[in-house]
């Protein structure tokens, strides 16, 4: 809490936690720009880096999160579902549950988090609650960074969050 960590750090942190608390098989941690959601952190280790997967709000289990700014918990067969988009470079495509809540901040949202299992996986409201939660305090924590002068580049207008990301 008093180190400094970047950006970057202090969001693989939180996944970190989120796996370890769940003890679910992935956590994906999505932020928003403009019309797309940028993978941003992830446990996953086969997975590619940060920045490289982007999807458009319009797209996907993750899109319709972001679009419809509520969770979705899908116990079995997340895969089969319509709204599903397919990634050849996410091991998580073949998981079976899905859990996912949008990042809001100032009463928008500014990214996504999903949780998934290899097996099936009933959500308990616990596990909801937890991760609308965790929602809820990365949108601040996102709100934070880009209020930030250092972020903004000129210090006179909000910063742009995947910049961010890239000090």
């Amino acid at each position: 809490m008093v180190q400094e960590m970047s950006l970057q750090g202090v969001l693989q942190g939180i996944v970190s936690l989120v796996v370890e608390f769940m003890e679910c098989d992935s956590c994906l941690l999505y932020v928003l720009d403009g019309d797309e959601l940028v993978l941003c952190a992830t446990n996953s280790a086969g997975a590619p880096a940060a920045g490289n997967v982007r999807l458009k709000v319009s797209e996907g289990l993750t899109g319709w999160v972001a679009r419809e700014r509520t969770l979705l918990a899908i116990s079995r067969d997340a895969y089969r579902d319509p709204r599903f988009k397919r990634f050849q470079d996410l091991p998580e495509d073949d998981y079976e549950s899905f859990l996912s809540a949008p990042v809001i901040a100032r009463n928008r949202v500014v990214g996504v988090i999903n949780v998934q299992h290899r097996q099936a996986h009933a959500y308990t409201g616990r596990e909801m609650e937890m991760l609308t939660t965790v929602g809820e305090q990365v949108g601040c924590l996102l709100a934070l960074t880009m209020m930030e002068p250092a972020a903004a580049g000129d210090g006179n207008r909000p910063g742009n969050v995947l910049a961010c990301l890239e000090t």
